[in-house]
């Protein structure tokens, strides 16, 4: 029987750079653009002579790329040689399932080791889909003569095929690469695939209905999924993305990273399932807390068109900048940070209020969603309406400070946090009725922008597809992982009926 989780792509919305030291916060909202990893066994059945084999057979298809990528697995080491193109290769499918397998291994006694050992033998056949959210469809959009609007979107099918960019640099074709939305893939694939395998393979029950078991299995998610990430990618991050794929929405402080230096060493030859060992008994002293937006607002998230940044040189640019002035970096950084905490305050507030006058609350933003910001005042007759859209000013002016700031911090690292043509395209947004804030997600750049709107603010899409911005069907889903009833392509085959396919 197939085992089919789900993790979302995350949006962070506070916290660009700050995040990577602790003790900075984040405040980082999960979506529902979600990666599937869908776990079932190769072969129905054991060949009789399978107790002698060293090695068992796993297969990863990605049919959004019409990839087949076949392995061989090591029973003893724990570890995969892959039999097919090396250009096809997924390092972060790679590494959970390696990591996700020694889990098992250090944790089962023998007898479960015996059971475990069956189910490898059958074979692992492991399929990734991801939502289409994570992809940019622009260019087949505009290339069909359509509209840049979420109509437009919405004529794909679900887990359409993926197109690559091909750059030309100096003359030359450089390595296709998939242009994507900067929603976290990578991370919410890597968290699909652990929770997926985890599951199939005994470690975790993620259906548990006990709320402490349930907290264990999602916390032993989060380290696999953490572990496999930071080694696919090369480097230990902030791990924002990972935990907001396993947990859901959140205010983040990241875990030391001395807790994963075992794992650096695993690549040195210390056999995987010492190094597990060690991680699972290691502290993790992430800091995380339930958020999510207040009621009745939505994230939307635009897509400029103008071209992606490079999230990885961007931060080493400000670190450069740190070095060089750390008293004023260090100043910036404290501003930026208190602006953060500042705005997570309002929103805190205004949930607050939600719950304790739920119709002055709903009264008060469905006024001022049909209102430019400077008219929310005059929207409040009694001093519960007041509260209310003080607290919705107090965010919209937090906003702008952070914005302010990172502005500062990109033109002391000489790099594009927040380039002109952002800032244009979010003071115009920030402009529009109903708009309570809006800036660039994380890092900053090109990549996208984002708007929390009160009510679900239409005006917004309509100015984006003026100013060439796609307005993409992304909106906040405060879920973490997930284990799912089946397979994401048969459910979604009735909703699929009526769209068109864009070539």
């Amino acid at each position: 029987m197939a085992v089919v989780a789900s993790a979302p792509g995350k949006v962070l919305m506070t916290g660009g750079y700050l995040i990577l030291e602790r003790p900075n916060a984040g405040i980082v909202l999960s979506t529902n653009a979600r990666f599937y990893a869908i776990i079932k066994p190769l072969y129905d059945q054991i060949q009789p002579e399978s107790w002698a084999w060293a090695w068992t057979d796993v297969k990863l298809t990605s049919p959004q790329l019409s990839r087949e990528i076949t392995y061989k697995l090591s029973l003893k080491h724990l570890t995969l040689q892959c039999l097919s193109s090396s250009e096809s290769r997924n390092p972060f499918v790679e590494q959970a399932l390696q990591y996700a397998v020694a889990a098992a291994h250090a944790t089962f006694d023998k007898e479960k080791k015996d059971a475990f050992n069956t189910l490898l033998l059958q074979g692992l056949d492991i399929t990734i889909l991801g939502c289409n959210d994570f992809y940019s469809y622009r260019n087949q959009i505009e290339a069909n003569g359509l509209p840049l609007t979420p109509d437009s979107l919405t004529q794909l099918h679900p887990f359409t095929s993926i197109t690559f960019n091909a750059e030309e640099a100096n003359g030359q074709i450089c390595k296709p690469e998939v242009a994507k939305t900067g929603l976290g893939s990578s991370a919410a694939m890597t968290t699909a695939v652990v929770a997926a395998l985890l599951h199939y393979l005994g470690v975790v029950d993620l259906s548990s209905c006990s709320k402490d078991k349930n907290q264990e299995y999602l916390d032993i998610v989060h380290i696999i999924a953490q572990s496999a990430h930071c080694i696919a990618q090369g480097k230990v991050g902030s791990g924002f993305d990972v935990s907001c794929a396993v947990y859901g929405s959140q205010h983040y402080v990241r875990f030391s990273p001395q807790v994963l230096s075992s794992a650096q060493d695993a690549a040195e030859g210390v056999p995987l399932e010492d190094v597990i060992a060690d991680i699972l008994n290691g502290k993790w002293d992430h800091e995380r807390t339930e958020f999510s937006l207040p009621p009745l607002m939505t994230l939307l998230l635009g897509e400029p068109g103008i071209g992606g940044s490079s999230t990885p040189s961007m931060v080493g640019a400000v670190k450069k900048w740190q070095k060089s002035d750390p008293l004023k970096s260090l100043e910036t950084w404290r501003q930026l940070s208190e602006a953060n905490s500042a705005l997570e305050v309002q929103f805190n507030v205004l949930t607050q209020l939600a719950k304790e006058h739920w119709e002055t609350y709903k009264c008060v933003i469905e006024r001022c969603s049909t209102q430019r910001s400077e008219k929310w005042i005059g929207q409040a007759t009694e001093a519960s309406q007041e509260a209310v859209v003080r607290a919705l000013l107090g965010a919209r002016n937090a906003m702008l400070d952070i914005r302010h700031h990172m502005c500062n911090m990109g033109k002391a690292a000489d790099v594009p946090i927040e380039p002109e043509s952002q800032t244009r395209l979010l003071d115009v947004t920030m402009n529009v009725e109903g708009v309570l804030l809006a800036g660039v997600p994380g890092a900053g750049g090109f990549d996208a922008i984002f708007a929390i709107t009160l009510g679900n603010s239409s005006s917004v899409t309509t100015v984006w597809s003026s100013l060439n911005v796609l307005a993409l069907l992304v909106r906040e889903d405060p879920r973490g992982v997930a284990l799912e009833n089946g397979d994401p392509r048969t459910e979604n085959i009735t909703s699929g009926v009526s769209a068109v396919h864009i070539h």
